[in-house]
């Protein structure tokens, strides 16, 4: 890493950590709930942008350094396309978009990524996607990070499958209460997160002097069975998260999940 470059990383990490408790004090989200019109997804974002906290927008839209690979991923996937297939006899009303994955059966083949602290977006946060992706059939996916509980989760999915994603921490005690968590409340499966040692230069929450509002809900229960309050979550820059979680993963530690 350039010498500049890692000044700028600890002068900014220095400058969050001095603002980050008064930002989570003041911080409210959205509690609005009523059906919009919506064209398209860039649309929406322009509207959510104008309603929503910067630091919080900027965290939810924004990428690492200049955005590169996110500008390369939306382009990669703008290049899939839909392939018709012409010339088959089938009616509108035959057409069938369900599916199976890992055996659960999907009325939609879309299925909804681990993302963190939705409680940003709105007051319900995971707890209305779960439900929105009930509705349609289809698998919610909880992150480590989340603003609600696994058991929160679990209570508005109802029978609709949902899956728990993990960050591996270093205290192999949150470990195994988290997994036991999962397993008590019915999750489907167990996405095991390998690829973020470190978190990313995020140059629009440096700007924004963005710091984690909302704790993050399982890491808060644990602590409530720790008596330790300091490890919530809340008022807490994306370095400091990454640093309580394991970085040095091996297949024994996947192994380990599965067991």
């Amino acid at each position: 890493m350039k010498t500049n470059h890692l000044i700028r990383v600890v002068a900014s990490l220095a400058m969050l950590a001095t603002s980050g408790l008064a930002y989570a004090e003041e911080y409210k989200a959205s509690t609005d709930e009523k059906a919009i019109k919506m064209t398209n997804v860039a649309s929406l974002e322009a509207r959510v942008q104008a309603r929503m906290e910067k630091g919080a927008f900027g965290y939810i839209r924004g990428g690492a350094e200049d955005e590169n690979n996110l500008r390369s991923n939306t382009e990669s996937f703008d290049k899939k396309y839909i392939m018709p297939r012409v010339l088959q006899g089938i009616e509108l009303k035959e057409i069938d978009l369900s599916t199976q994955l890992l055996g659960i059966p999907l009325k939609t083949p879309i299925i909804q990524a681990p993302m963190a602290a939705q409680g940003l977006a709105h007051a319900s946060g995971e707890l209305a996607t779960a439900k929105g992706m009930a509705q349609v059939g289809s698998i919610f996916s909880l992150s480590t990070y989340g603003n609600k509980t696994i058991e929160e989760v679990a209570n508005v999915s109802g029978k609709n499958p949902f899956f728990f994603q993990l960050y591996m921490s270093k205290n192999n005690q949150f470990n195994e209460f988290i997994l036991a968590q999962a397993v008590k409340h019915g999750a489907k499966a167990i996405i095991l997160t390998v690829d973020s040692p470190v978190g990313g230069y995020r140059e629009e929450d440096i700007k924004n002097n963005f710091q984690f509002p909302l704790g993050f809900a399982n890491l808060e229960m644990f602590a409530r069975k720790n008596d330790d309050g300091s490890k919530s979550g809340k008022g807490a820059g994306r370095s400091e998260s990454y640093a309580q979680a394991k970085h040095a993963r091996t297949p024994d530690d996947r192994a380990g999940v599965r067991r």
